[in-house]
């Protein structure tokens, strides 16, 4: 694994710049390097994981195609109101922003205005936001009393808002983003128990602005604990009739993940993954009291297990703690052990919120987006 990492940081010194499919906008645009263009809307590209505008900017001798991205995709910018229809095409507008890291002609979209009206657009909230359903009430039980960790019959919702974007350990304050980039790269060292290679790995992907991310550069599952951060939420759903509760993510590729109830050892299926390490790895769970433990292991080391970029090797393996305080509230807990990345194991904390009436936001993602 040491040797890996050496070669990823000579790759990544000689790569040419990457193209990301979502990300944080440090990755993608230096924020020190404010820029503001003008010029006249071509084409405006309604998608996830970020809604762009095409526009044709003058120039000498002749006018430049820009793209300009906005920070979130069609599902946020329709959940705060907007519409495509929102800027026509051929309308002339001014756009503040940052200027991409490789000189490319692309910028950020902070602030556009439509310079006919002085209007501004896809910023914020357009009109009145509609209103949303506040869980309240004690944890929802089976009739056997067992917590259910899904809705009460003849109900949705889903899981979101994780409490945290990014891991560290219990106890450990460090800040961040909603993206998990550190705001201070000297915390790193904080976050967790790391042995050297790791922390170095872990630095170098936040000196990165988390570019490197196999997830948002190839749509690579996110397993570990990272399914739990992603905004788009989640579902858990018993089904005690087989023996497994699954985990339907929003975000991604829609992936999902069995932990079975049913006590088999952490082995694969013969003919089938028996040899083949996961992105979720084989998962086996049991309840203990009112909270239900999911023991996982067979990872692969194709992934980041957080969005933070925290590295792990296939000795990973997790114990998950699923508790529902209240209707509102899930709290996951999960003990990392890896004895080839971590100089003993530790522990993180998260808190997901319930959203009832709804079901999770239908997200797919897109790679090498532009």
């Amino acid at each position: 694994m040491r040797h890996k990492v050496l070669a990823f940081c000579f790759v990544l010194t000689g790569a040419s710049a990457l193209v990301l499919a979502q990300h944080t906008p440090a990755a993608k645009f230096d924020l020190t390097k404010p820029r503001t263009i003008r010029g006249t809307v071509t084409q405006i590209d309604w998608a996830n994981p970020n809604v762009h505008i095409l526009m044709k900017v003058p120039g000498n001798p002749r006018p430049a195609l820009w793209a300009v991205e906005l920070e979130g995709g069609e599902l946020e910018l329709t959940k705060n109101g907007w519409s495509e229809s929102a800027l026509p095409i051929g309308e002339e507008i001014s756009v503040q922003g940052f200027s991409s890291r490789d000189g490319s002609l692309q910028v950020s979209g902070n602030t556009i205005t439509i310079l006919s009206s002085n209007k501004r657009v896809f910023s914020g909230v357009n009109g009145t936001p509609r209103q949303r359903a506040v869980a309240s009430g004690p944890t929802p039980r089976w009739p056997s009393n067992q917590p259910r960790l899904g809705p009460p019959p003849g109900q949705t919702g889903y899981w979101a808002n994780p409490s945290k974007a990014f891991l560290v350990e219990d106890g450990v304050t460090v800040a961040g983003d909603q993206y998990g980039l550190l705001r201070n790269i000297a915390d790193a060292p904080k976050v967790a128990p790391m042995q050297p290679w790791a922390r170095d790995l872990y630095t170098l992907r936040q000196r990165n602005f988390l570019k490197d991310d196999p997830m948002y550069l190839y749509c690579l599952p996110p397993g570990g604990p990272r399914q739990y951060q992603q905004p788009y939420g989640l579902q858990l759903v018993e089904n005690p009739e087989n023996n497994r509760i699954l985990v339907l993510l929003a975000g991604g590729n829609r992936n999902r993940r069995v932990i079975w109830t049913d006590g088999r050892a952490h082995i694969g299926q013969p003919n089938g993954d028996a040899d083949n390490p996961l992105y979720y790895g084989r998962s086996v769970g049991r309840w203990e009291g009112d909270t239900f433990v999911a023991e996982t292991k067979g990872f692969n080391e194709k992934f980041w297990f957080d969005n933070g970029g925290l590295p792990h090797t296939d000795q990973l393996q997790l114990t998950e703690r699923f508790t529902r305080v209240d209707m509102k509230t899930l709290r996951y807990e999960v003990t990392i052990n890896d004895p080839g990345a971590y100089t003993r194991p530790w522990k993180s904390t998260i808190n997901l919120e319930w959203i009832p009436g709804e079901e999770t936001p239908y997200f797919l993602c897109q790679d090498n987006r532009p």
